[in-house]
Order: C-alpha cells, then structure tokens, then sequence
C-alpha cells in the first residue's frame, strides 16, 4: 500500500546514488556511472512534472490508487501533491542552490507541504488499520481536507515569492494548471463532525482513545468526557424548565431559585433536580477558564499572603 506519494519517497535514492557515483575512484567508470544517475534522475523529474501537471488538470481524479472507492480520491491527492513537492523542490536546489537554506521561508514551506503529507499519509494508514469504518469518514473528510488546502497553500507561498520569477510561472503552470481548487473543510462537514463529537459514538471512542482522559481538577478534558452522558440526559429536563419559565409558570429570576420552584411546583421531580444541579454545576467548573480571585488581581498585593509587596525607593 502506498502511505507516502510516490515523488518523495523516490527522490532520496538517486541523490544518494548520484554521491555514491561520484567517489568511484576509476574515472572513466565514475563519470559512466554519474551520467547514468543523472539521466535517470533527469527522467524521475520529467515524470514528476508530467504527473504534477495531469494531476493538477484532472483535480486528482485520475491515475492508479489503493484503497476502496471512498478513498481512493485521498491516496491521488496525496500522489499529486507529493509529485508537485518533489518537482518544486527539485528545481529549487537547481536554480538556487545553496541560496535556498538561506531563503528560510521557502524551504518552510516546502518543509510545511512535506509534514502534512506525512500527517495525511498516518491518517489513512489509521483509517485503513481500524478497518477502514463508515462512522470515522467525516473525521477522515475534515482532516484531509485541511491538510490538502494548506498544502494547496503552502506551495502557493513558495511560487508567490520563488525569486527567479520565470521558472515560478512555469512551475505554477504545471503544479496549478487550472487554478487552486482545494478549499477548506465546509459548514455541512463541520455539523457533521460536531454532532460525532458531542454524542456518545464508536467513532468518538476512537479518536480518543490514546487522549488522557481521567477526569480531575487540572483535566479539562477528561472533566468534559465524564459530564456528557448526564449533561445529555439532562437536556430534556432543561427543556421542561425553560418552557415553564416562557409560560410563566416559574417567575424567580435566579437559576437555583428557579430550578427550587420548578421542584416546587411539580415541573421537575427531586431525582431530576438533583440531576440539573450536578450537571450545571460540573458545566460551571468546566468552563471557568482564566477565573481568578479578586484578592488575586490586587496591585501591589502577593497572591499567597495578601501582604502589600515592598519596593526599594528609586
């Protein structure tokens, strides 16, 4: 199976190839070895640009894939953007040699295009591991979707400031045939992943699973994984005290007074209210992010004492 595309996994061995050529000692033998190097590897950048640009044309619906139907759109994505960073990459050191460590915002860039393939190829990997199961497809559609628009976008970085601006026309004409089409996950998606996310689910299971999630007080996220389920029965109960209060039905203006008359009046009954007290009150903690004492945020005062602070005279 193929995890990585196939330009950069195949442009290490002839480097290392044209270095081995090059210490032959028999000088006749080194320069017949070193030509043959050069013109495969000459040949390997043809192809990277011939494949970056039929990619590019096609939006990465042609050309051989693993996988199943679903993913196999993934696997060309990641074939053509792996051809087009090793075609960009490849000329950079041509044109600019040494220069190009110097201009350390391109070789970012191609640094950032190279880190979310590898981070895209170990999502697949995974989705492929565990079985490749239907429930995970709009985590898989999200992520990768981010990962090919910054890709999209990083490459663009590096055209947009390539110094030698003939070359980058050519390269964009053979990376971005007919524009930059990738676009960032959508709205649609987005629900679809946030409802997976909220609801007790297989999918969600598995994308935590190697997350620390015990709940304590320094966990904000194991506090939220152990308050769903009751904040999720609690739901309709909030509903039956917000619809009460619309009507008119309970008049006190402060939560727990309310939820008193909603006991009170026969809204809720006592194992729901005690419910509704808990689950506000562990929602409270949860979302009491950067609050402090007011004794804290005293000027000239030390947290732990309350004592003023001393200053030396100027």
């Amino acid at each position: 199976m193929i995890i990585f595309g196939q330009g950069a996994v195949r442009c290490h061995p002839y480097v290392l190839k044209l270095m081995q050529a090059a210490g032959i000692a028999d000088q006749q033998l080194r320069i017949v070895e070193f030509d043959k190097v050069l013109f495969q590897h000459a040949g390997f950048a043809v192809s990277n640009a011939c494949r970056a640009f039929l990619y590019g044309l096609t939006h990465s619906r042609i050309g051989n894939a693993p996988g199943d139907r679903y993913t196999k759109r993934y696997y060309r994505k990641l074939s053509r953007y792996s051809a087009a960073l090793a075609l960009v990459a490849d000329t950079s050191m041509l044109l600019l040699g040494g220069k190009l460590k110097q201009k350390e915002r391109l070789s970012a860039r191609l640094g950032d295009v190279l880190s979310y393939l590898y981070i895209a190829s170990a999502m697949l990997k995974r989705f492929e591991d565990q079985g490749r199961p239907e429930l995970d497809r709009p985590f898989l559609a999200w992520a990768f979707h981010e990962c090919t628009y910054r890709m999209q976008d990083a490459l663009d970085g590096v055209l947009r400031n390539f110094p030698i601006r003939p070359a980058a026309w050519l390269l964009r004409a053979l990376v971005f045939p007919i524009g930059r089409l990738e676009a960032k996950p959508g709205d649609r998606l987005g629900r679809r992943v946030a409802t997976l996310l909220m609801y007790p689910n297989e999918a969600r299971d598995r994308l935590g699973e190697f997350c620390y999630l015990t709940p304590s007080a320094n966990n904000s996220a194991g506090q939220v994984n152990a308050a769903l389920a009751e904040i999720i029965e609690a739901e309709p109960i909030e509903r039956k005290v917000v619809k009460a209060a619309k009507a008119g039905t309970l008049t006190a203006p402060e939560a727990h007074a309310q939820l008193a008359q909603a006991l009170q009046y026969g809204v809720i009954t006592e194992g729901e209210h005690t419910l509704l007290l808990r689950t506000r009150a562990a929602i409270a903690d949860i979302i009491a992010v950067d609050d402090f004492d007011t004794a804290d945020l005293v000027a000239g005062r030390r947290p732990d004492t309350g004592r003023p602070v001393l200053r030396s005279a100027a």
